[in-house]
């Protein structure tokens, strides 16, 4: 199994959102690298679900159900999409702030590449978060 961020933008797609479904598309990804980790993944991965923008926090855990397929909502063809399923909130949501201060984070690519939407995150990383989050990893 390998381990991911998803960011999103509360306003446009929130965690309530992904609940509510359960099971959603993860579409509208329009960065090459973004693109390439999204055909990285396999059903069974599971994912960081982090509000971008003004929260900057992880707030809960998602499995991939679908792997890469065209996104309908690319008019050029070029890009595709995952299904994602809601597995959990976390317990205590963490900040980008707190993961910045904790010095086992510090290879993060989401400190290293914050503008980045869809990262890989290695299995020391995520257990780091989920133990901040108060989580079980």
């Amino acid at each position: 199994m390998a381990y991911w961020l998803m960011k999103s933008e509360p306003g446009t797609w929130s965690w309530d959102d992904q609940v509510r479904d359960s099971v959603a598309e993860w579409d509208g990804v329009r960065n090459n690298q973004a693109s390439n980790n999204l055909k990285a993944m396999r059903v069974g991965d599971r994912a960081f679900f982090y509000h971008s923008v003004n929260q900057k926090k992880v707030v809960g855990i998602v499995e991939v159900v679908r792997e890469y397929y065209p996104d309908p909502t690319d008019p050029a063809g070029r890009f595709g999409m995952v299904d994602v399923k809601a597995i959990k909130p976390m317990n205590r949501p963490v900040s980008l702030k707190e993961m910045k201060a904790d010095p086992r984070l510090q290879d993060l690519p989401l400190i290293r590449q914050p503008r980045l939407s869809v990262m890989p995150i290695s299995e020391d990383a995520w257990r780091v978060i989920c133990e901040l989050g108060e989580t079980d990893a």
